[in-house]
């Protein structure tokens, strides 16, 4: 086996794979597809604490997704230019194959890590292909996340989400914290750590930015985050309480709530915070506004009817379409990626729950058993909704597939965890 040439950066990577207790989401997994795909991820070849950390995080997001079955491999590590023994394969129960290898390459200062990998379909007795990724050794969990993505996307024939990033707000004594981490919970990041609370973050289309509610001034304000350098400006702080924003698909907007003329009511303006106008005129609370994926509407919460239900209106405003009528609460509208699917949430005999309705048949679907659900957002293939919810007085944060099949539980020791929002593809 090849011995590791540069053993200084050896924490570096132990530390990038490793998860600090108190501080990352760890996931349980509750529930699977019907169907799973059973595959082997046999070891990588190379330095074997390396190879076997990579190689736990790949086959812990496939086997996350709830679409695929794990095959016992074996301890012995297997190279993209090994030969594979189909029938092998198939006697052990496989569909498909993953095999690859971490390599030290050294170019002067410089120490990178070049990983290959080869996907086969075991039935057909063929290479499906394969990528390599050449990282630094804090970016090897980032590599094996994409090849997760690539093993996904040619099984199931959708994009995959391990390379995604969700944002979520931690609550300790005293303190409030917006974080941002890895799809599977890991590599935690404090984007904004205060004193007072914040609320409502959501990503901007091309995952740069994120739009929040903090209440360091005492009272709500909308800002703009910019994640590659820290820096935030004021997107709505007008007299009363700014509040709710979200993005429009270009990036360009923002809707947002705003009581500075008295109830509660959604406006649109600009991402640096001018050109406010009024979208709609309403005797109740309008509030919780969420751009359809074309651009063309707003779906938002009022209680203009009596008792809060999902409306939409046009997005340059006019008037509004009721959407929700079953039940006598409706709240918080989120659109699936391809506009076909409405998440929201619904009271259900006293219990808050996670509902999906097809807009087009109008059915619905409830998606949890829980009873304190809040705050859904679409992973960005449309395939998972992570939400908020409460268990044993604590906030914890869920994620259910779009089927209700696929459940996760995703929990912070010692500290409530809400306010969920899924990041976008990574381009």
């Amino acid at each position: 086996m090849m011995k590791y040439p540069f053993p200084r950066c050896l924490a570096a990577v132990l530390l990038c794979f490793a998860a600090v207790a108190h501080a990352q989401l760890s996931i349980e997994i509750t529930g699977a597809g019907a169907n799973r795909l059973p595959i082997g991820i046999a070891n990588f070849t190379g330095e074997r604490i390396i190879s076997q950390a990579l190689t736990s995080v790949l086959r812990a997001d496939l086997e996350r997704s709830g679409l695929f079955r794990l095959v016992e491999t074996g301890v012995e590590p297997l190279a993209e230019s090994a030969p594979v023994n189909y029938a092998e394969w198939k006697n052990r129960g496989a569909d498909a194959l993953t095999v690859g290898s971490v390599t030290p390459v050294i170019s002067g200062s410089d120490s990178r890590y070049e990983t290959r990998f080869l996907l086969h379909d075991v039935s057909k007795q063929a290479v499906l292909g394969g990528q390599t990724y050449l990282s630094s050794a804090t970016q090897l969990r980032t590599a094996a996340h994409r090849i997760a993505d690539y093993i996904y996307e040619k099984l199931i024939g959708e994009p995959g989400i391990f390379s995604t990033r969700i944002a979520y707000v931690v609550k300790s004594t005293g303190r409030y914290e917006l974080q941002i981490a890895d799809a599977d919970g890991m590599n935690a990041q404090t984007a904004l750590a205060s004193r007072e609370p914040i609320i409502s973050p959501t990503w901007s289309p091309d995952g740069t930015r994120l739009a929040y509610v903090s209440f360091e001034a005492k009272k709500p304000v909308v800002y703009v985050h910019s994640l590659a350098t820290g820096q935030r400006h004021v997107a709505a702080n007008f007299k009363g309480s700014n509040s709710a924003p979200a993005w429009s698909p270009d990036g360009k907007k923002l809707a947002v709530v705003l009581s500075k003329d008295g109830s509660s009511q959604m406006y649109r303006l600009n991402a640096d915070g001018s050109g406010v106008e009024r979208l709609a005129i309403s005797s109740g609370i309008d509030t919780e506004p969420q751009f359809s994926r074309d651009g063309q509407f707003i779906y938002f919460t009022s209680d203009r009817g009596g008792s809060p239900q999902i409306y939409r209106i046009p997005a340059g405003g006019g008037d509004a379409q009721r959407i929700t009528f079953e039940g006598s609460y409706n709240v918080t509208p989120r659109l699936s990626p391809d506009g076909r699917s409405m998440a929201y949430i619904s009271r259900n005999d006293g219990r808050f729950q996670l509902t999906l309705m097809d807009l087009e048949t109008r059915q619905t679907q409830i998606l949890t058993d829980s009873g304190k659900d809040e705050s859904p957002s679409f992973a960005p293939n449309g395939r998972m909704i992570i939400y908020a919810t409460e268990v044993g007085g604590r906030g914890v944060l869920a994620a259910v597939s779009s089927d209700g099949r696929v459940k996760q539980k995703l929990s912070v020791q010692v500290a409530d965890v809400r306010e969920p929002s899924w990041g976008p593809f990574i381009k």
